[in-house]
C-alpha cells in the first residue's frame, strides 16, 4: 500500500482558519465550572478523555466527578488521592496554573493528563475554566505541529526511544485570544463572553513545553462549520459522502483507470458483494491442513476479483438480481469421497490459533487488557490491523443495553493494534475515541445483524461510507483496496461490540474459511470481555462505596488546618476498612476521628457527633450500637474535639493507636490516654482526657498500618513518629508527606489512614461572648451589643440584618430557657452567630403566614443568612447562622 499523507484537521478548525507560526495541534478537553460549583461546559473531547458523557456531567457538581492523584513536588513522595476539580481550584487560587496530574476516568483507568486551569472573575463569583489533553500519546510520539500551512510530526533530536519531555505551560499574552480557544467557551451574553476572553488573553494561551521549545496550543476539535472528525461521526451520519452525483463521477473515473477484471473459467465473474451467510457450503474449498493465512501470500493466491458494494438505497428486489446478499460464511467442503486426510497442523494453524487465544486472551479481569490481548494475538498473525469497539453505554452503565444496536449507537474504541512493519495507519482513531458505524458500513452491518461480515476487497463504494465513519471522505484512499472482516462480539445473548480486522493489499484477502475460525475466536473473546465487564461493575460498586466513606477534601474550618492521606492495603482494589473524618461543630470547634475497621460506623459516628456529645459519651453510645449489631462488629477508634477559642483538645480512645502532639518547638509527645477497649467489646468505660494546646502545634492521628514495622514492635514506629520528624513550620500537607516518606514501606499489607491537624486558634479579639438573662427585656440589649460589636469590627454593612436575626433567635431562646442564654459572635473568614440555651428541644422550620407572630423567626434566618442550623449540646442546644463578610 502506498504511504498515505498524515490526515489533518480541516483548515477551518485551526486558529484563524489556518496555522500561524509554529503551533502544537492538540485535541483539547474543555470544562467550565460556574461559581456554584456546577459544570456548564463539557465538550466532546472531554467525553472521550474522561469517559463521562456531557448529558451526565453538565449540570452536576464538579466535586467527585474525577478522582485524581495529587501533583507531587517530590517525585519520591507517596501518591495520594484527591479530587481533580477541587485540586485545580486550589492550585489556580492565585492565578492560572498549568501542569500534569493523573486522574481516574469513568472506567477507573489512570490517565496521565496535562492541565491548564484559568480562574475567571465574574459578578456572581469565581468560575474555573479547565483545559486538558491526554499526555500519553504526546510523551510517546510527540505532538502534531503546524508550521504555516503544513502539518509535521515532532521528533526529538537525541534518542527517539526516550519519552518526549512534555510539560504544560502558558504562552506569553499577546493580542486577542485565538478563535479556536475562544470556541471552547460557552454560549453566553456578549458581556460575559467579553470578560472571559479578556481573562484568557491576560493570562496567556495554553502552550506545550516540548524539550526546550515552547509551542502555543491550537485546539482543533472545534470548527465554525460544525463538528469534524470523530465528533461528526458520533453525531450520526445523516447524509452520504460524497453526493450520489459525485460518487457516480468518481466511479466512472476509477472504472476508466481500472484494469480488466480477471476471468474465471470461460465467463466473466459478477461483482462480489458483502456476504453475511448462514451455515452452508463454502464457495471455495479449503485445502486440507491449510491454516488461517499468516504469511504474505498474495502473489500465490491473488486478490479476490471485484469489490463489494453496500448501499441500502439499491436493496435487491424481486425483479432484479441482488448485488448484496445477506449470507453468513459457511464451513469448507470436505474432500472428495467424504474422507479427509488430516495432516499435522503447523504452529500457525487453526487449532494453534484457538489455543493461543485460550491461553493469551482473558488472563486478567481487566476489560481493556483483555481487548488488547485479543488484538495482539491476531496481529500480525492473522491481520495487519485489529481493533475492538465496544458499546459506550455498556461501559458507562455496566449493564447490557435493552435495545439492539442501530445507526445511532455510540461505540468507544477500547483497543487497537497494527502491524509495525506496515505503513502508517494514520486514519485509525485512537483508543478512547467515540464513533458510530451506520448500517451502510460493513462494521455497522455486522453490529446490527450480529453476524460476521466479510469484505474480500473494499471497493470504492464501500470505502466512501467507511471512510466517512472513520472521520471524513478524505480518508477514502486509505481504506480502498483492503480486505476486511467485521465480527460481532456477542456474549450471553447480547451484542457487546465489534472486532474489526484489516489486511493490506499485499496479503491474501480474508476468506469464508477464515471467517469461520475467527467467528469462534470472537465468541470466546466476547465471553472473556463480558466477564471483565461484570468484574469491573462489581469493583466499581466497592470502590464507590469506599470513596463515599473517605473524605476527598479536608474541610475549611476557622482556627485549624487539616490534611489527610489514605492508602489501601490492597492497591488493586483501592478499598479497605480504615476511616477518618473531620466534622465541624458549633463554636468553631472541630471533631477529629480516625478508626480501624470503622467504615461500617461512619453514619452513626457523624450522627452522634452532631449531638455534640463529649468524646467519652460518644464512644459509649457507639459501643452500645455495635453490641446490638452483633458480636463480630469490632473496631478501634480515636475521637478528639478541638476548641480554637479556649485552645483545648479533649480526646478519648477505644483501643486505638495513641496520637502524637507536635509542640511549636518541634518536640513530639506521645499522648498518654486511657486506651479503653475496642468498640463492640462492651463493659469497659471510655475515659476522656482534656489537654491545653498552643497555637502552632500539630496533632497527628493514624491507624496501626502506618506504625507497624515488619518483624518489630509497634512501639518502634511510634518512637519514630515522636522523633523530630515533623517541622512545625510545615503545612499539614507537607507533614503528611514527610511522615509517609519516612514510615511507609512497599511491603505493607494493611491500610493506612493519616490525619494531621495544625491548631492555629481564633484570636480573642475576634470573639465576643455575652450571657443574657431569661427575660424578653434582654432582646433589646442583645441588639445593642451586636450593633456595637459590628461597629468595632467595621462590619456596619451587616448590622441591620444581623440585629434582626439575633433578636428573633434571642426571643425564641428566652421563651424556652430555664436559667441560661448565651450569645456569641465570631469573626473569621465569615461571621458566625450562635445563640445557646439550656433547653434541649430543637426548633423546627415551619411555614408561617406573613401576619403570624409565631414561626417567622427561623423563616427569616433561613432566607437572610448564608447558612444556618441547630445542634444539641451536652446541656441544651445551640442555633447558629453564618453571614459572608463584605468584600473589600
Amino acid at each position: 500500500m502506498v504511504d498515505q499523507p498524515i490526515s489533518a484537521p480541516d483548515r477551518a478548525d485551526l486558529p484563524g482558519g489556518r496555522p500561524t507560526g509554529v503551533v502544537a495541534l492538540l485535541r483539547v478537553a474543555a470544562a467550565l465550572v460556574d461559581p456554584d460549583g456546577r459544570i456548564t461546559v463539557w465538550n466532546r473531547t472531554a467525553e472521550e478523555l474522561f469517559g463521562h458523557r456531557a448529558a451526565v456531567a453538565v449540570g452536576r457538581t464538579a466535586h467527585g466527578l474525577l478522582p485524581a492523584v495529587c501533583p507531587r513536588h517530590d517525585p519520591d513522595a507517596p501518591a495520594h488521592r484527591c479530587d481533580a476539580f477541587d485540586t485545580l481550584d486550589d492550585l489556580a487560587a492565585d492565578g492560572p496554573w498549568a501542569g500534569a496530574m493523573t486522574v481516574h476516568d469513568r472506567e477507573e483507568r489512570q490517565r496521565d493528563v496535562l492541565w491548564w486551569a484559568y480562574p475567571l472573575a465574574e459578578p456572581a463569583g469565581r468560575s474555573l475554566l479547565v483545559l486538558a489533553a491526554d499526555a500519553r500519546p504526546l510523551r510517546a510520539a510527540g505532538p502534531r505541529i503546524a508550521l504555516g500551512e503544513r502539518l509535521v510530526h515532532y521528533s526529538a533530536a537525541p534518542s527517539a526511544a526516550r519519552p518526549q519531555q512534555i510539560a504544560a505551560a502558558f504562552a506569553p499574552p499577546a493580542g486577542p485570544t485565538p478563535e479556536a480557544l475562544a470556541a471552547l467557551l460557552p454560549s453566553c451574553s456578549p458581556e460575559r463572553r467579553g470578560r472571559l476572553l479578556a481573562a484568557l488573553a491576560a493570562a496567556g494561551p495554553p502552550a506545550l513545553r516540548v524539550d526546550a521549545a515552547l509551542l502555543p496550543v491550537a485546539p482543533y476539535q472545534s470548527s465554525p462549520g460544525g463538528p469534524s472528525g470523530t465528533a461528526r461521526v458520533a453525531a450520526g451520519l445523516g447524509r452520504r459522502y460524497p453526493t450520489p452525483q459525485q460518487r457516480a463521477a468518481q466511479q466512472r473515473e476509477r472504472t476508466a483507470r481500472r484494469p480488466a477484471e480477471p476471468q474465471r473459467g470461460t465467463g466473466a465473474r459478477a461483482p462480489l458483494g458483502v456476504r453475511i451467510q448462514a451455515a452452508g457450503p463454502a464457495e471455495e474449498a479449503r485445502v486440507p491442513g491449510s491454516t488461517v493465512p499468516g504469511p504474505r501470500d498474495a502473489a500465490a493466491h491473488g486478490p479476490t476479483p471485484g469489490g463489494p458494494a453496500i448501499d441500502p438505497a439499491t436493496a435487491p428486489s424481486e425483479s432484479a438480481p441482488a448485488q448484496v446478499s445477506a449470507v453468513l460464511p459457511g464451513p469448507a467442503k470436505a474432500a472428495d469421497g467424504g474422507v479427509e486426510v488430516v495432516r499435522g497442523l503447523p504452529d500457525d494453524g487453526d487449532l494453534a490459533l484457538l489455543a493461543s487465544v485460550g491461553s493469551q486472551v482473558g488472563t486478567t479481569l481487566d476489560l481493556d487488557t483483555t481487548a488488547r490481548e485479543l488484538c495482539k494475538v491476531l496481529v500480525p498473525r492473522v491481520a495487519d490491523f485489529a481493533c475492538v469497539d465496544l458499546l459506550d453505554g455498556l461501559l458507562s452503565d455496566g449493564e447490557l443495553p435493552a435495545d439492539p444496536p442501530d445507526n445511532r449507537t455510540v461505540l468507544r474504541r477500547v483497543a487497537r493494534t497494527f502491524n509495525a512493519g506496515s505503513p502508517r495507519w494514520n486514519h485509525v482513531l485512537d483508543e478512547g475515541s467515540l464513533l458510530t458505524m451506520p448500517r451502510s458500513t460493513p462494521p455497522g452491518l455486522a453490529l446490527q445483524e450480529n453476524q460476521p461480515v466479510l469484505v474480500p476487497l473494499i471497493s470504492a463504494d464501500v470505502a466512501v461510507d467507511y471512510a466517512a465513519s472513520l472521520g471524513g471522505p478524505e480518508l477514502e484512499p486509505t481504506v480502498v483496496g483492503r480486505s476486511m472482516l467485521a465480527l460481532p462480539l456477542s456474549a450471553r445473548g447480547a451484542v457487546l461490540g465489534i472486532l474489526k480486522l484489516l489486511r493490506l493489499s499485499d496479503r491474501a484477502p480474508f476468506t469464508r474459511a477464515d471467517a469461520d475460525t475467527l467467528k469462534e475466536i470472537a465468541a470466546r473473546a466476547a465471553l472473556s470481555l463480558d466477564n471483565a465487564r461484570l468484574h469491573r461493575a462489581e469493583s466499581k460498586v466497592a470502590t464507590t462505596l469506599q470513596r463515599s466513606m473517605i473524605p476527598t477534601r479536608p474541610p475549611k474550618i476557622p482556627g485549624v488546618q487539616i490534611a489527610h492521606r489514605y492508602m489501601p492495603g490492597d492497591r488493586k482494589a483501592e478499598v479497605g476498612g480504615d476511616w477518618f473524618d473531620a466534622i465541624q461543630l458549633p463554636g468553631s470547634r472541630v471533631a477529629l476521628v480516625v478508626g480501624d475497621v470503622m467504615g461500617r460506623f461512619r453514619t452513626a459516628m457523624q450522627t452522634l457527633a452532631a449531638l455534640d456529645l463529649p468524646p467519652g459519651q460518644l464512644l459509649r453510645h457507639l459501643d452500645n450500637l455495635a453490641q446490638k449489631l452483633g458480636d463480630d462488629h469490632l473496631a478501634t477508634c480515636l475521637y478528639a474535639v478541638y476548641d480554637p477559642i479556649n485552645r483545648t483538645c479533649e480526646l478519648a480512645s477505644a483501643g486505638h493507636v495513641p496520637p502524637v502532639l507536635v509542640h511549636p518547638d518541634g518536640r513530639g509527645e506521645l499522648l498518654d490516654l486511657p486506651s479503653g477497649a475496642p468498640i463492640g467489646v462492651g463493659g469497659v468505660p471510655f475515659v476522656a482526657t482534656k489537654i491545653d494546646v498552643s497555637d502552632g502545634s500539630m496533632l497527628v492521628l493514624c491507624t496501626d498500618g502506618l506504625v507497624e514495622v515488619r518483624g518489630g514492635d509497634i512501639g518502634e514506629g511510634l518512637a519514630a513518629l515522636c522523633g523530630n520528624l515533623i517541622d512545625p513550620k510545615q503545612t499539614p500537607d507537607e507533614a503528611c508527606d514527610t511522615v509517609l516518606n519516612t514510615l511507609h514501606s512497599d511491603d505493607r499489607q494493611d491500610d493506612i489512614a493519616l490525619l494531621v491537624a495544625r491548631f492555629d486558634g481564633v484570636p480573642p479579639t475576634e470573639v465576643a461572648t455575652w450571657q443574657l438573662g431569661v427575660t424578653e427585656l434582654e432582646v433589646g440589649r442583645a441588639r445593642r451589643l451586636v450593633r456595637d460589636q459590628l461597629a468595632a469590627w467595621q462590619l456596619t454593612a451587616l448590622s441591620e440584618t444581623v440585629e434582626l436575626l439575633v433578636s428573633e433567635l434571642v426571643t425564641n431562646a428566652v421563651r424556652v430557657a430555664r436559667s441560661e442564654v448565651q450569645l456569641q459572635l465570631i469573626r473569621v473568614d465569615k461571621l458566625l452567630v450562635e445563640v445557646s440555651d439550656d433547653n434541649h428541644n430543637l426548633p423546627s422550620l415551619e411555614p408561617a403566614d406573613s401576619l403570624s407572630e409565631h414561626g417567622r423567626g427561623l423563616n427569616l434566618v433561613s432566607k437572610l443568612s448564608e447558612k444556618w442550623g441547630t445542634a444539641r449540646k451536652a446541656v441544651g442546644k445551640v442555633v447558629y447562622f453564618e453571614m459572608p463578610l463584605p468584600r473589600g
